[in-house]
């Protein structure tokens, strides 16, 4: 097993890793859409989405492994409401069309709007 770090994710806001890769697995934590340069969170939805994206990809790129590489993701929503503004960024990066489980949640970290973590094979 190794842990994943890496600075162009947010680091660890608790007792957690950002990811794991196990073999020619990748599991990411849960990534919020808090800009790992300077710790600000962007407004809206979609923006939101965007940065929690980009959160994932760095995870992602860190252990060798991609967006195509992901098959499995759980998405968090603070509003279903805003279920489809966030698909239409999620589209854009999770090309690969992986299985997903996205619930609403009564709250996340830091107040956000959106939350997704991801599985991956590198083969």
């Amino acid at each position: 097993m190794k842990i994943l770090e890496t600075t162009k994710a947010p680091g660890a806001i608790g007792p957690y890793s950002q990811g794991y890769k196990i073999g020619d697995f990748v599991f990411t934590s849960g990534q919020i859409p808090v800009n790992p340069e300077d710790g600000s969170v962007p407004t809206g939805i979609s923006s939101q989405a965007e940065q929690s994206c980009k959160n994932v990809k760095a995870i992602l790129e860190s252990a060798g492994a991609n967006f195509e590489h992901v098959f499995k993701t759980t998405c968090f929503l603070a509003d279903m409401a805003d279920f489809a503004a966030f698909n239409e960024v999620y589209a854009k990066y999770f090309i690969s069309n992986p299985a997903r489980s996205c619930v609403a949640v009564k709250e996340l970290p830091k107040g956000v709007l959106c939350e997704i973590e991801a599985i991956a094979v590198i083969k």
